[in-house]
């Protein structure tokens, strides 16, 4: 990624965008696949265009200034995350909240300089990983008692702090990126096996800050499962659990902060377990009539015992739109691995599960296929929604998880409020990321015409549909995207009262003045 430039409004870097002359070439036949009509290709507004609020504050002197910046880019980098409300606001130079500083602190030393100047400045502090946060995990949208807000980058401490082959752990810096972590560990042979769709970008303490999961879709999902011990600093001091295997010694210190969004510390290291590179595979696409069948097959799987890898599953219409598929056809990418046996006849039994619910499937013809065709356009779509907006269309994901008994009425209700919310034409497609023996983790797309210059508003509308419907249906409002800013008020309804009191109680305890991302996970 060295030398490589983010864009400054969408998703990834400038270099793997679409252009504006495929966005031309695509505006004819990308709407006609979406069954949406496309509007005239809009440009973005220039960055340096953008007008953004004046710093309220002036940059700490001695040390920190060299780490400081309120250059106007890397202010404007710094303000938001990339969620679609994220991105059109970027997409049209809209900077409502800024950070008044960047900081890129170097080591530990830095990053407890610079919380002791917010704490004394009054200064809102952002943890920022690779600013890949799709709820406005990011973005300071802080209270008015603040006099400023610093975004506190932490890319710069990326290295391999430790290494334990015998245990397979390492620990590894919290601003490593997902290439970064793999390009450290593959120096030994060895591999976290973490894989989130923002990979590229999202880096291994944001995985923690959010309980992120990774791509495959059972067993060891989460990064929760790959975690062993935490170290952050917090206004009040150290923070770092004990490196064990597993302890029932109470409530444990790294699980607390697992998911805690920067609200209780600044995450600057994790011990994870890692292991050797895969060396056998196996895959195959399975296509089913429906999609009602195939989640049919899918639980199936998920309470065998087998544990695949992959057990993903897109319905007809996400099928056809990334060229999977047809549209005719429901498609399952079913698929095994392991680090010292093979795995065919794993596969060959969660072929005859698939079939026992009316699967069928092609042997391989050594192009990947179906497989193939949903790996590239998996890894490809941010870029592409991105290009949608360019062309005046709506595309969105969600994310959630519920449990098997109420998943066929969860999948009715969601999607339909949501097609609601939006009017007609709009396209409204699931698939499962993740699977459970007791429930999937369904991810719902979007794609709708925009209202061009009220997208914003729009959005709320569809989000504010989708939130009700899946808390009213029994699901969580995340699955692994965290809460954020844009979900508190179903994060709000989903926990109880009385942990909210607690959460509070911590964070008043390791956070005093409350500067860790406030407004993220309680007030």
């Amino acid at each position: 990624m060295v030398g490589r430039t983010r864009s400054s409004w969408g998703w990834g870097f400038e270099d793997a965008a679409f252009t504006a002359e495929q966005a031309l070439e695509a505006a004819p036949g990308l709407p006609a696949l979406l069954g949406i009509e496309a509007a005239a290709i809009e440009e973005p507004v220039p960055l340096e265009a953008a007008a953004l609020p004046r710093p309220r504050v002036a940059p700490p002197g001695g040390a920190l200034a060299a780490i400081c910046s309120q250059e106007h880019r890397e202010r404007a980098t710094h303000a938001y995350g990339k969620s679609y409300l994220d991105t059109v606001r970027g997409f049209r130079g809209v900077y409502e909240h800024v950070p008044d500083l960047v900081a890129r602190p170097r080591d530990e030393k830095g990053v407890e300089a610079l919380l002791e100047w917010a704490v004394g400045a009054n200064v809102a502090v952002i943890p920022y990983g690779g600013g890949t946060s799709v709820v406005g995990g990011v973005e300071p949208r802080i209270p008015a008692r603040f006099d400023g807000a610093l975004s506190l980058d932490l890319s710069a401490l990326d290295t391999l702090l430790e290494l334990d082959e015998v245990s397979r752990a390492a620990r590894i810096g919290a601003g490593a990126a997902g290439p970064r972590v793999e390009e450290l560990l593959g120096a030994h042979g060895l591999t976290m096996r973490f894989f989130p769709q923002s990979f590229e970008l999202s880096t291994l303490g944001g995985w923690i800050a959010t309980r992120a999961g990774g791509h495959f879709a059972t067993k060891l999902t989460h990064v929760d499962d790959l975690v062993e011990s935490v170290r952050a600093i917090t206004p009040s001091g150290e923070w770092e659990s004990r490196r064990l295997p597993g302890s029932g010694a109470g409530p444990s210190p790294d699980r607390m902060l697992l998911g805690s969004e920067g609200a209780l510390g600044v995450i600057t290291s994790a011990w994870v377990r890692v292991q050797p590179r895969p060396e056998h595979r196996a895959s195959r696409a399975v296509r089913f009539e429906t999609f009602a069948r195939g989640a049919e097959a899918v639980r199936a799987l998920s309470q065998s015992g087998l544990d695949p890898s992959n057990c993903r599953l897109v319905d007809e219409l996400e099928a056809l739109q990334t060229g999977a598929g047809d549209g005719t056809f429901a498609l399952l990418v079913l698929g095994f691995e392991s680090t010292d046996h093979a795995v065919d006849e794993d596969l060959a039994q969660g072929l005859r599960i698939c079939r026992e619910h009316g699967g069928a499937w092609d042997e391989p013809t050594g192009d990947g296929g179906s497989v193939g065709a949903w790996r590239e356009a998996f890894i490809r779509m941010p870029y592409l929604r991105d290009l949608l907006l360019r062309l005046g269309i709506l595309s969105d994901t969600f994310e959630t998880a519920v449990t098997w008994d109420r998943f066929p009425e969860f999948h009715r209700t969601v999607t339909g409020a949501v097609r609601e919310a939006l009017g007609e034409p709009c396209r409204v497609t699931c698939r499962f990321t993740h699977v459970y023996p007791d429930g999937p983790a369904p991810y719902i797309t979007v794609i709708a015409p925009a209202r061009r210059g009220d997208e914003i508003a729009q959005w709320h509308e569809m989000k504010q549909a989708a939130g009700d419907a899946i808390i009213a249906g029994g699901g969580t409002i995340t699955h692994h995207h965290a809460v954020g800013r844009d979900h508190r008020p179903w994060y709000d309804t989903q926990r109880p009262d009385a942990f909210a009191a607690a959460l509070r109680g911590a964070k008043a305890a390791v956070d005093p003045a409350g500067v860790m991302n406030p407004g993220v996970l309680v007030d």
